[in-house]
């Protein structure tokens, strides 16, 4: 009887997808990108480049491997208005060079998701489902939202935040400043009070949360460097929610 169980047991692993035994990593990380209409082509590109050297840079690669299990699960999703949102590179395991170069070859091939309206409450939400869904576990899953402006479209973002927070999620912000308000909606990319405060009271939530601030476009890049090794490196107990760096 010991026999045939064993042997069942052998027979139903060999045929789980390779995903599904996959070893653990030390953290779950979705990369949410702001594509919506206020992020022109320019914009959007020195977004692009931004994530995708970020990942292949040494001090990324070395906060990762410094880890118990050295290496990170990894989806990068692009969001704009409602119903707006889509995995462009899916979950993959990210600890050495040629796994960081293959994401960002990836990503620079990919296309343009979108250029809608902003809902942020959208991006976690369909965030939250990524991690449901991810091959890896992990102690920690963080969401990274970066973008320019408010939340225009959609629900309002705290309950959506707080769902998030609700389920041991670490929600952080990345906000994008303007010199310049939109024209037509200046108070979207320049709220009252600044972006950087209105991401530090809506949107980011959980343990050791934070908001880090590009004073524009072309200081993405090094600001998203700075921000995934934060998360990738950070330990010990919750903070608060309204912690910056």
């Amino acid at each position: 009887m010991i026999t045939i169980v064993v042997g069942l047991v052998v027979a139903s692993l060999a045929i789980v997808p390779a995903a599904a035994l996959a070893a653990d990593v030390d953290l779950l990380l979705v990369l949410a990108a702001d594509v919506s209409r206020s992020i022109d082509t320019t914009k959007f590109q020195l977004q692009r480049d931004g994530y995708a050297a970020a990942m292949s840079d040494s001090r990324v690669l070395e906060t990762i491997r410094a880890g118990r299990q050295g290496r990170i699960g990894l989806t990068f999703v692009e969001w704009s208005g409602v119903g707006a949102q889509r995995v462009v590179i899916d979950w993959t395991a990210i600890g050495d060079t040629a796994s960081a170069k293959d994401f960002g070859d990836r990503l620079a091939e990919a296309p343009r998701s979108f250029a809608d309206r902003t809902s942020i409450s959208g991006a976690i939400e369909f965030s939250m489902a990524q991690l449901a869904r991810a091959p890896f576990s992990a102690p920690r899953q963080t969401i990274d939202i970066s973008g320019d402006g408010t939340n225009n479209s959609g629900p309002d973002v705290a309950p959506l935040r707080d769902a998030a927070v609700a389920k041991g999620i670490t929600v952080n912000g990345l906000a994008i400043l303007s010199e310049s308000p939109l024209a037509w909606n200046p108070e979207h990319t320049n709220p009252p009070g600044g972006l950087d405060t209105y991401y530090r009271n809506n949107v980011i939530g959980g343990p050791s949360a934070f908001v880090m601030v590009a004073k524009d476009f072309n200081s993405f890049g090094q600001a998203i460097i700075s921000k995934i090794i934060a998360e990738v490196a950070q330990a010990g107990g919750p903070r608060s929610w309204a912690a910056t760096r």
